[in-house]
């Protein structure tokens, strides 16, 4: 049988990984930039721990875990025969690969709420997977690189955020836009047009607004029942007004309206100290911007890159009853996360990747046979030493083929170091790229 990958998934090859650990690099040293410290947590978790915390559309991408061992025999038969399958995983899954990085991190926060030091900050860099239908920039197991604060309220927070953003995405050379809005405008709004029931349906179907456009979304708003004087309300959200219009409607709107006032005073303190620092170029307030897990409470991120067509590269928001869930009170919390898959696609597209960023082989020594190649070895384990990548051709071959593999692999200077070389105490070098050949002594060549 013919190997194939699994759907939505990839290899890496030597070039690839050495690019990714070049934005990996540039994230890492930034999140301990800005005082963030490492955490890992396992690739499953309890099913229980995940269910639930991403609505509806997110609980069916989880990727269950059949228990081990003949699960079918520990099932009802009605629910088997009857092939309910909502009831059916209850019985034969208990386990389930992380669909994110955030709830195994709140799941952590509240198991060891007692031994952390409050504001809490934490980086994590690891895979997550989602049963999703693959496409351009979306797999179905990709790394997440987040960056999250718990047990802070204060706006300051949300500031930062946008820095680390903007520092991040600087060093790796992509124009980026911030987008920018504030659940608890969301909320205001549902409340102003007493649909506040159907505040999910309303923030998915906005949520579409570019891709569908405003005839899409009131079908939408439309086929989820919401009233046409609801809708009418709203009217003013589809317009494509300036956002310092769309502000001031809102604050109108506002008036009587407690978490929609709140949601854009908070909105306006970020704006306001990004502009203090220069940075709100970068910013777009975007009333749109919902983001599509119900988890988040407060500012909700996303950044797109500029000159490229690719979806959002980072995202996040303010979570403060994350942990709620778990039995926690009182720690809000806010995130951020950086597409590591997209953000190489669009390095990429924009040809961005430095020439240094993989590691090469400087040299090969040519293998002239066993006495030989017992002498190379030693001049090798002095080169590594001293941190210069080589190696030795394995097998005492044809010199073309030694040539050849050398070639290939992009290794620029070919040694030999022969019988001759040997009892005088030389080495010979050859750069394949210009041709030049030269001989010295090997303590010169090594100092």
């Amino acid at each position: 049988m013919k190997p194939s990958l699994a759907k939505g998934t990839r290899d890496f090859t030597a070039q690839e990984v050495y690019r990714r650990k070049y934005i990996i690099n540039t994230l890492q040293k930034n999140f301990e930039l800005f005082g963030f410290q490492p955490l890992e947590t396992p690739s499953f978790e309890n099913l229980s721990t995940l269910t639930g915390k991403y609505g509806e559309e997110g609980d069916r991408l989880i990727f269950k875990i059949l228990n081990s061992g003949d699960y079918a025999a520990k099932t009802k038969d009605e629910d088997w025969n009857a092939k309910n399958s909502q009831k059916l995983i209850a019985q034969i899954s208990e386990k389930a690969l992380r669909y994110d990085l955030t709830v195994p991190f709140a799941r952590f926060v509240a198991m060891n709420q007692g031994t952390l030091t409050f504001p809490f900050k934490r980086y994590q860099i690891q895979p997550v997977w989602r049963a999703d239908r693959p496409q351009k920039g979306r797999f179905r197991e990709f790394y997440q690189c987040d960056a999250d604060v718990v047990g802070s309220e204060s706006l300051w927070q949300e500031v930062e955020l946008v820095q680390l953003y903007l520092k991040s995405f600087k060093e790796l050379q992509i124009p980026v836009k911030i987008h920018i809005n504030n659940r608890k405008i969301l909320s205001g709004l549902a409340e102003f047009a007493n649909i506040s029931e159907q505040l999910i349906d309303f923030t998915v179907a906005l949520d579409k607004l570019d891709k569908i456009g405003k005839d899409g979304v009131v079908k939408e708003l439309q086929e989820k029942n919401i009233s046409d004087e609801a809708i009418e309300k709203l009217s003013f959200l589809f317009e494509n007004k300036p956002q310092s219009e769309v502000l001031e409607i809102l604050k109108t709107n506002f008036e009587n309206v407690e978490i929609g006032k709140n949601g854009v005073e908070e909105l306006e303190f970020v704006l306001e100290n990004c502009k203090n620092l220069g940075i709100e170029d970068e910013l777009v307030f975007n009333i749109t911007l919902a983001r599509g897990l119900d988890y988040y409470t407060g500012a909700i991120f996303e950044v797109k890159a500029q000159g490229v067509e690719m979806g959002s590269i980072g995202g996040g928001g303010r979570y403060n009853n994350l942990t709620e869930v778990f039995g926690v009170k009182n720690v809000p919390g806010i995130g951020i996360s950086f597409g590591l898959d997209r953000i190489y696609l669009v390095i990429e597209e924009l040809n961005l990747f430095p020439q240094n960023s993989e590691r090469k082989i400087e040299y090969l020594f040519a293998n002239y046979g066993e006495k030989e190649a017992a002498e190379a070895m030693k001049v090798l384990a002095k080169l590594r030493e001293k941190g210069i990548a080589a190696e030795i051709y394995p097998e005492s071959a044809k010199l073309k083929k030694q040539f050849t593999y050398a070639e290939k692999k992009g290794i620029e200077n070919l040694i030999f170091l022969g019988e001759q070389e040997i009892a005088e105490g030389n080495i010979t070098i050859k750069n394949l790229t210009s041709g030049e050949q030269k001989t010295m002594k090997i303590e010169e060549f090594l100092s």
